[in-house]
C-alpha cells in the first residue's frame, strides 16, 4: 500500500465540526494538515510535495489576505502541477462547480508507492 497523500488546508482557525475539511479529505483517502493563514508558507516548506492546496476562505477575508496567498501559491505551485483550491466559508469551492475528487482524488490511485 502506497503512502497517504497529504493535502495543505489553511484555515483562519475556526473549525466547525460539521463542515471540516479533513474528514472530507479522509473519505477520499487523504492526509491532511491544517494550518493558519501565518503559517502555511512554514508548512509548505516542511511538506513533500502535497496532492492539493485548500484554501478554505473565510466570510470576511479582511484585506483579501486569503486571495493573496492562493494567487502567490498557484504561481509557486503550477510547475509542480498542484492544484491550489480555494473553498467558501459555506463549503463550496469559488470558481467552476468542481468537487474536491475530481480536482485531486485521481491522484491517489497514480501516485508510486514508496
Amino acid at each position: 500500500m502506497g503512502a497517504l497523500q497529504k493535502v495543505l488546508v489553511v484555515d483562519d482557525g475556526h473549525r466547525a465540526v460539521d463542515r471540516a475539511l479533513s474528514a472530507e479529505l479522509a473519505e477520499l483517502g487523504y492526509a491532511s494538515v491544517t494550518a493558519s493563514l501565518e503559517a502555511a508558507d512554514d508548512v509548505l516548506a516542511m511538506m513533500p510535495r502535497p496532492a492539493a492546496v485548500l484554501l478554505h476562505v473565510p466570510p470576511r477575508d479582511t484585506g483579501g489576505a486569503f486571495r493573496m496567498l492562493s494567487e502567490r501559491l498557484r504561481e509557486r505551485m503550477r510547475g509542480a502541477g498542484v492544484p491550489v483550491i480555494e473553498v467558501d466559508a459555506a463549503g463550496q469551492q469559488t470558481g467552476a462547480p468542481i468537487d474536491l475528487q475530481s480536482r485531486i482524488g485521481t491522484r491517489v490511485l497514480n501516485e508510486p508507492e514508496f
